[in-house]
């Protein structure tokens, strides 16, 4: 893949020499799904597939961008004075929000660059494509102009951009994980404090396998926002019995004793699978800590069930392939990302893989008439230059 990147760079702008590459991983959630903007702990990993980047500096201050996955945009050109959202410009509104941010901070980027991106992570499947692209760019940035910004600042940053410049309501468990992810490692990431553990993945014989539904969804176009609407409704709810900052502050006991407040059915669903989830969270990784990996498939299968039921932001697409995973060998399997389409997350032996991906597809697409995606996702380093200047 460096290698192709470097032939698009060139096809592209003519350049074949002071290329620099980067390559920004896609990110997998294990588990603490719809969390991370509740407070509470969440437990992700880069993987080994995501965005490849290339860039070389201009002697103007024009910025031209370019993406081999989005080629029908072709050649999108701007300059610093012209950074503002446009619909028409698709994928490069991500770059072009960093770069507007980085510039209001005052951040000393004074010459206009070439960049060309490809990449090999399903784009609207739930493994955050988006952010992979926003911390690309980032990080581009940061090691090109010098500016010395720390991971997490810039995994913020990246937050911020999708809250303000594109309106996605998102919290932080994405940009954070493809900033400071770890190769064989998971994070457990508080997503109040940002205080994280690096988690080494021993699966012994299994391997993190994903299956893509095929069904794209938005974040901006799905429900995402109402359910941020309706977890702060909930909270002001239950504040008005015990003071607790967000809901993943408050303990189970306590929501059982006050759920009686919520006389809403929906705002009490919401609340139920974000306390729930945030105990699921750490207990899967006192699972795997413990070796205990049927346990940990246990908890994932849990979560889905309360993703599908009292969150509900699962998809037919996606209890299909949660249940044939598991009448496929998996021994945990659920929902991943934000819901209404994407993929599914499942531990399975890795001796049986091509027999479980053969199952899984074949009853997918009888089902469905479209086959599903089915890889193993290594866990990965966060976003990084793979050549140096």
């Amino acid at each position: 893949m460096q290698e192709k990147i470097k032939r698009i760079f060139t096809e592209r702008f003519g350049e074949s020499d002071r290329i620099r590459t980067f390559f920004s991983p896609g990110r997998v959630n294990l588990i603490g799904e719809h969390i991370d903007y509740n407070g509470g702990f969440v437990f992700p990993c880069a993987i080994s597939r995501g965005n490849y980047g290339a860039i070389t500096l201009r002697n103007d201050l024009s910025i031209k961008l370019y993406s081999e996955n989005y080629s029908d945009l072709g050649l999108i050109q701007v300059d610093f004075k012209h950074l503002d959202y446009r619909s028409e410009h698709g994928w490069a509104n991500y770059a072009k929000g960093i770069i507007k941010e980085l510039l209001v901070r005052g951040c000393k980027i004074n010459k206009g660059f070439n960049i060309a991106i490809h990449g090999d992570l399903p784009s609207s499947a739930g493994l955050s494509s988006s952010a992979s692209i926003e911390m690309l760019i980032a990080v581009m940035m940061n090691e090109i102009f010098n500016l010395d910004i720390p991971r997490i600042d810039l995994a913020l940053l990246a937050k911020l951009v999708e809250n303000q410049y594109l309106h996605v309501n998102c919290g932080i468990m994405d940009q954070f994980v493809i900033a400071c992810g770890k190769k064989n490692n998971a994070l457990l990431l508080n997503t109040e404090t940002l205080d994280y553990t690096e988690v080494k993945l021993n699966l012994n014989e299994y391997d993190i396998v994903i299956c893509n539904s095929m069904k794209k969804r938005g974040l901006a176009d799905s429900s995402y926002n109402s359910r941020r609407e309706e977890c702060e409704a909930a909270l002001a709810i239950l504040n008005e019995h015990i003071p607790a900052l967000q809901l993943c502050d408050i303990s189970y006991p306590d929501f059982v004793s006050m759920k009686k407040y919520l006389t809403d059915s929906v705002l009490l669903k919401r609340a139920r699978h974000v306390i729930t989830e945030n105990l699921r969270t750490l207990n899967a990784y006192k699972q795997l800590l413990l070796n205990d990996l049927q346990g940990f498939g246990e908890s994932l299968l849990e979560s889905h069930y309360s993703l599908k039921e009292d969150y509900e932001v699962s998809c037919p697409e996606l209890d299909s392939l949660v249940e044939l995973a598991m009448n496929g060998g998996s021994i945990g399997s659920r929902m991943t990302g934000s819901g209404f389409g994407g993929c599914t997350v499942n531990l399975v032996k890795h001796d049986d893989f091509e027999k479980f991906k053969a199952f899984v597809q074949n009853a997918y697409k009888k089902k469905y008439g479209v086959p599903c995606d089915i890889f193993i996702a290594n866990p990965e380093d966060g976003t990084k230059e793979i050549t140096q200047p």
